[in-house]
């Protein structure tokens, strides 16, 4: 009979969230305080995060869990099942493309293709110049006036390549 091998421990660390700036770490609790006797709080509380510092940064995840009581893997479950939240600091301004079907039924797909070539990025990318942030979108409501984008809180209808060259254009130059 042969002796079983020692236990391997494997170490584990407690996480730490020094790494976030002290402002997101203050806007974080400040946001889960407030919000976290809601039912169903994680949503909301990722929704006012994402509001505030325009992303879920990955450090700010361990803090969300301490705050409520869950693991680190309920709320990156939840970040990284939603594509509307993002876990990276966006762009200045963040363009939202139509993907929806009756945007692809006036010719989404053609202002896609155009838009990832002249921005230079595919969907979730950030442009160079730290401008625009290029996000899919399954439906704005604006189906009769298609293809359709939200340019941060602005929708826009009947883009074409023109209009939405003139679009960009005009948040390259807004801060």
């Amino acid at each position: 009979m042969s002796t079983p091998s020692p236990r391997r421990v494997i170490p584990i660390k407690a996480e730490r969230h020094d790494a976030l700036p002290s402002a997101d770490r203050e806007a974080i609790i400040d946001i889960c305080t407030r919000l976290k006797s809601l039912p169903g709080a994680l949503l909301p509380i990722l929704h006012e995060v994402q509001d505030k510092l325009g992303y879920v940064p990955k450090d700010g995840v361990p803090l969300i869990a301490d705050q409520l009581n869950l693991t680190r893997a309920e709320v990156h479950g939840v970040v990284s099942f939603y594509h509307y939240f993002r876990s990276t600091k966006p762009g200045r301004h963040v363009l939202h493309l139509c993907r929806a079907e009756a945007c692809q039924a006036v010719g989404a797909a053609a202002l896609e293709a155009h838009a990832k070539r002249t921005l230079g990025i595919d969907f979730h990318g950030t442009t160079a110049d730290g401008a625009i942030t290029l996000e899919p979108v399954y439906c704005l409501g604006n189906c009769a006036l298609g293809p359709s984008a939200l340019l941060d809180d602005r929708l826009q209808g009947r883009l074409t390549p023109e209009r939405f060259d003139a679009l960009v254009a005009r948040a390259r130059r807004e801060p």
